[in-house]
C-alpha cells in the first residue's frame, strides 16, 4: 500500500524534514523527548493516517530506507549501507514485537544527524541510555497517538487485550503507554513492562529489543 503525501513536506524528503524539528543547540532531556513526540505526529499528518494502527509503510517505504526480517540474537539493528539506511527486524519475534522495534530503530536513523544535540553524558544517564529512552518513546507516540488512544479509552475500549490488538502493539506496551498518558494507575515501581538488549559499544549503532 501506498501513501499519499500530505503537502506540509513536500519539496524536501521527511528524514531531512523530521531532522530540521530538532533545535541546534544542547537539548534537556525532556526537550528530548518533546522533540520525539513532535516528529512522530509530523510524520503521521505527512502521510495523513486515520487509522488506528499505524501503517508501517510510513516508515518502509520512504527513499533510501530498506527493511528486512531474518532471525537476529535481539529485535532490530539499523545502519547505512550502499546509499540507504537497512533496518533488520528479529523475524522470529512476535509481529507487534517487530513493529515497535521498526519504530525504535527509524528514531535512531533519525538522530544519526543530530544526537550531538540530543544526548550529552549526564550524572544519573549516558548518552547512549538517554537515545534507548527517547527511541522508546518515539516508538510509543507513533504507535500508540495520544489523541487516538485517549478516544478510545474515553469511547470505554479498555480491555488491554483487544485494544492492544487493534492497534498492533503488544500489552505491555500499551499498559505502559496508558500509564505515560495518566489513564491507568502507575505501576509498582519494581514492574518492568519494557526491555531492551543493550548495546555493548555506542559505535556502531548495534541491535534494540523493543520496549514490551
Amino acid at each position: 500500500m501506498h501513501y499519499q503525501l500530505s503537502n506540509r513536506l513536500t519539496g524536501r524528503s521527511v528524514l531531512a524534514s523530521l531532522r530540521a524539528l530538532v533545535p541546534k543547540r544542547p537539548l534537556t532531556p525532556s526537550e528530548t523527548l518533546r522533540i520525539a513526540e513532535l516528529q512522530a505526529n509530523r510524520l503521521l499528518e505527512h502521510f495523513a493516517v486515520t487509522s488506528a494502527a499505524v501503517p508501517e509503510e510510513i516508515i518502509s517505504e520512504l527513499p533510501r530506507i530498506r527493511v528486512i526480517h531474518e532471525p537476529l540474537p535481539v529485535s532490530g539493528a539499523a545502519h547505512w549501507a550502499n546509499g540507504y539506511w537497512l533496518i533488520t527486524l528479529n523475524a522470529d519475534e512476535p509481529t507487534s514485537r517487530q513493529r515497535f522495534s521498526l519504530v525504535h530503530e527509524f528514531k535512531h536513523v533519525l538522530d544519526h544527524t543530530t544526537e550531538g544535540h540530543l544526548y550529552h553524558d549526564r550524572p544519573f544517564q549516558t548518552a547512549y541510555e538517554q537515545a534507548e529512552r527517547v527511541a522508546d518513546y518515539f516508538a510509543a507516540c507513533l504507535l500508540m497517538p495520544k489523541r487516538v488512544v485517549k478516544r478510545l479509552w474515553c469511547q470505554r475500549q479498555q480491555n488491554i487485550i483487544e485494544l492492544a490488538e487493534k492497534l498492533q502493539v503488544s500489552p505491555a506496551a500499551l499498559r505502559y503507554r496508558l500509564d505515560q498518558l495518566g489513564l491507568t494507575e502507575r505501576a509498582p515501581r519494581c514492574y518492568r513492562p519494557i526491555e531492551t538488549a543493550r548495546r555493548t559499544a555506542p559505535q556502531p549503532r548495534a541491535p534494540i529489543l523493543e520496549t514490551a
